[in-house]
């Protein structure tokens, strides 16, 4: 089975989302102990600190995307951003690259982590 990609960008716009909605779902559980309070309260901050998680990384992502590199997808022609040697598109997930190397090989993602030094002799 094959394993289904998407852009980093929209990955962590993803798991921002999820934030939110577990946030939310943390907060309306403390209305199952609406006579304990304190307990109802410790609901309440946590759902809250991870709405303002959420907050944190839209924000991150917000940054990170103003660098991206803005290309046009070959295969669907709308613009997409990369981040990384190699990315997604947004739109028709196309393995997109900016780096001559890797052009026609398989898609990978451990094409964006660093190397070591023993891996670059290779």
């Amino acid at each position: 089975m094959a394993k289904k990609y998407k852009s980093k960008i929209n990955k962590i716009r993803a798991f921002a989302l999820s934030l939110i909605f577990i946030g939310i779902i943390i907060m309306y559980g403390g209305i199952f102990f609406l006579k304990k309070p304190m307990v109802m309260s410790i609901f309440m901050i946590i759902g809250f600190l991870f709405i303002i998680a959420s907050t944190v990384v839209y924000f991150w992502i917000g940054m990170l995307s103003t660098k991206a590199v803005q290309v046009v997808c070959p295969t669907c022609g709308k613009g997409t951003k990369i981040l990384g040697r190699v990315d997604m598109c947004m739109h028709c997930n196309e393995t997109l690259t900016l780096d001559p190397s890797l052009e026609g090989k398989e898609f990978d993602e451990n094409y964006n982590r660093k190397m070591n030094v023993s891996e670059e002799k290779r």
